[in-house]
């Protein structure tokens, strides 16, 4: 009997792109997408958890880490990284039977695209906080504020887009645009930031359940995968996160499909923008909405208690 943990590593060619992706387990079929900057390596715990009933593949998005490009990097497109979902799906399951796929952050947008586009390929779609600002109650206040974390990181650089997203994303109490200099005064940082921002310095926050064990310090692994994510977000800034978070999903196809859609939020976030855009969706859709432990990236902060509640949400019936 194979260990159901031990990585298969691949890389599969796609339009204008070679994906490096990793496979634990056997069973049906469930695609991991990483968030942010991050890759395959984000889900290196969780992945291991759920490889007892899943074939979980991972893998690094075009474009960062092992994943190269053909060309030069330029603006990315859900709908393209969607499409590469659905080779991915087909690389992995030629028999033709659909996959169950989670994307968090930036990657469940992705999840939107692929659902409305190739819903025939997924059994279930778990998309936690997507920030589509399409869905926020105020679109031009989210679109300004993406558009201002860009500009400064092209002004002065990656500390400064996240000191701005920092302060930009949690909304005044009762409003629904985001309200950043208020946010700033009340120290309300987005652990997404927090998480780029220890990817920066290779370093992350201690981890409440190993703490438990004794073990903080990052492994060797842990680290590479936090130097990797550094060095993606330049492209994250510059040419993902405007383009991600101003898609506008085919809220026809996903109403459609809807009993195929779980939108996750975190227990922690539900006052944050990717949580208020992730329910406008759920509203407008007919989605079930799911609570996750944690907030934005409840993935790394909980990882054992994240794929547990993961486990459940992708066994309902």
């Amino acid at each position: 009997m194979t260990d159901r943990t031990a990585v298969r590593t691949g890389l599969l060619t796609v339009d204008g792109a070679t994906l490096h992706h990793e496979v634990r387990g056997e069973g049906p079929l469930l695609v991991m997408m990483p968030g942010g900057s991050a890759d395959a390596g984000i889900y290196d715990a969780i992945a291991a958890d759920l490889a007892d009933r899943w074939m979980v593949a991972t893998f690094d998005p075009r474009g960062y880490s092992r994943s190269a490009l053909d060309g030069p990097v330029a603006d990315q497109s859900p709908v393209t990284h969607a499409d590469d979902i659905v080779r991915l799906i087909e690389s992995l399951s030629p028999d033709g039977a659909p996959a169950a796929l989670f994307g968090s952050s930036s990657s469940a947008v992705v999840a939107l695209a692929a659902l409305a586009r190739h819903p025939g390929r997924l059994s279930r779609v778990v998309a936690h906080e997507p920030p589509v600002v399409a869905l926020l109650p105020d679109p031009e206040a989210g679109r300004a504020l993406f558009a201002a974390v860009r500009e400064a990181f092209r002004r002065d650089g990656v500390a400064a887009a996240m000191a701005t997203m920092a302060a930009g994303l949690a909304p005044e109490e009762g409003e629904a645009a985001p309200g950043p200099e208020r946010a700033a005064e009340r120290g309300e940082a987005p652990a997404l930031v927090q998480t780029a921002e220890q990817a920066a310095t290779g370093e992350r926050a201690p981890d409440p359940e190993q703490a438990a064990t004794g073990e903080q310090a990052p492994t060797p692994e842990q680290a590479a995968t936090f130097r990797r994510m550094h060095a993606n977000l330049p492209v994250f800034l510059e040419h993902v996160l405007c383009p991600f978070s101003g898609y506008v999903p085919d809220l026809v196809a996903l109403k459609a499909a809807a009993a195929h859609l779980v939108v996750g939020v975190g227990r922690d976030s539900r006052a944050l923008l990717p949580a208020v855009a992730a329910e406008g969706l759920a509203r407008r859709v007919g989605a079930g909405v799911a609570e996750f432990p944690g907030g934005h990236i409840g993935l790394t902060e909980h990882p054992r208690a994240f794929a547990a509640r993961l486990r459940a949400v992708l066994a309902a019936p």
